[in-house]
């Protein structure tokens, strides 16, 4: 009788079967969202070290404040630059749009404080008109958005250029207070910026718009089969990706105080947004991805580049060390995103 009321032990699972633990198991299991939170973590601890090796302090409040300032005006370009590739497009007008909405703001303000409203209206109207034109060249005459947003993009750098020799216009005092103003160690445009931020995250997760943008993006036919009118969200996404482009270049304004034709093209936002936007885990064939991973991405860049300016490196050996970072987040995503025979297939090989 005690045998019967004993089940026999069942036998131990294959190896292959057994659950995995670890540091390893972990990493698998993390999305891409907390994937680049924890690298941003773990390049704030090695700034920490190689500054403090090098007599600094990386937590006092101006290089806090210079940090805070360089992921501002990226944060803006790369939110936008996020809505295009969810969308399975690109936008490489964007540099070209700072430019354009830093000239056009400056010139209507010139000087005066009662233009700032008119000012700003402007320089966004612009911007938002240079979207429309590159999201229905993408889906009324089917053009790939590399090479629609690389055009417009050329047709603007070539307008500045012929029509402005240096810098133009002015901006008032009052506007340039957006461009310094502190709230404790926080710049006030960084505060704007994480608003623009959190505004995005609810627009993609509560709204028919964002919910198009991931369907089209994830399968342009498959979305239009299920009723979505694929168009519309792809032109959606170009006009606030430059509209933002438009608040960043309104920044770089209220900071110089004065518009500038080659601003945009000097600070690279077209190629350092696309990569803030894939290190951040979006994929650039569209269909997935977060804005709060953008953030995070655009956090790392930032962080690497005053560390790279504190420790006084050339602007060659900055370049290299951005380009490996890329590399190397895509081709983590990239692994991770591999598909992985079952584990009974394993077994049966094993044996």
């Amino acid at each position: 009788m005690s045998d019967l009321a004993a089940p026999p032990t069942p036998p131990a699972p294959p190896a292959a079967l057994r659950t995995r633990r670890g540091p390893l198991a972990l990493f698998r299991r993390a999305d891409s969202v907390q994937l680049v939170y924890a690298a941003l973590v773990a390049v704030v601890l090695v700034s920490v070290v190689l500054s403090a090796l090098d007599g600094q302090n990386f937590f006092r409040t101006g290089n806090i404040v210079g940090v805070l300032t360089l992921t501002s005006t990226l944060g803006f370009v790369a939110i936008g630059q996020t809505f295009v590739i969810l969308a399975g497009s690109l936008d490489l007008s964007v540099p070209y749009v700072i430019s354009l909405s830093s000239l056009v703001g400056g010139v209507v303000m010139a000087g005066q404080t009662g233009m700032i409203v008119p000012g700003v209206l402007a320089a966004l109207g612009v911007c938002a008109l240079v979207g429309l034109a590159n999201g229905l060249i993408v889906t009324g005459l089917r053009v790939h958005g590399f090479i629609a947003t690389l055009g417009i993009g050329l047709i603007i750098s070539g307008y500045l250029a012929s029509n402005y020799q240096g810098n133009a216009g002015k901006a008032p005092y009052e506007f340039q207070l957006w461009g310094i103003l502190l709230l404790g160690p926080v710049p006030v445009s960084t505060l704007v910026m994480l608003t623009c931020a959190a505004l995005g995250v609810l627009m993609l997760r509560r709204t028919r718009l964002g919910h198009q943008l991931y369907a089209v993006g994830g399968g342009r036919e498959i979305a239009r089969m299920s009723g979505v009118r694929t168009a519309v969200p792809v032109v959606a996404a170009h006009v606030l990706c430059s509209v933002m482009a438009g608040v960043a270049g309104l920044l770089l304004l209220s900071r110089t105080s004065v518009g500038s034709p080659t601003i945009g093209s000097q600070g690279g936002y077209d190629l350092m947004s696309i990569a803030a936007v894939v290190l951040g885990g979006t994929l650039l064939a569209g269909g997935r991805g977060s804005i709060v991973g953008t953030i995070g991405g655009v956090a790392i860049f930032a962080v690497l580049d005053n560390l790279m300016s504190v420790l006084g490196l050339n602007a060659f050996l900055q370049d290299v060390v951005r380009g490996l970072v890329i590399v190397v987040a895509v081709a983590v995503y990239a692994r991770r995103a591999i598909p992985r025979r079952p584990a009974r297939f394993a077994t049966q090989e094993a044996s």
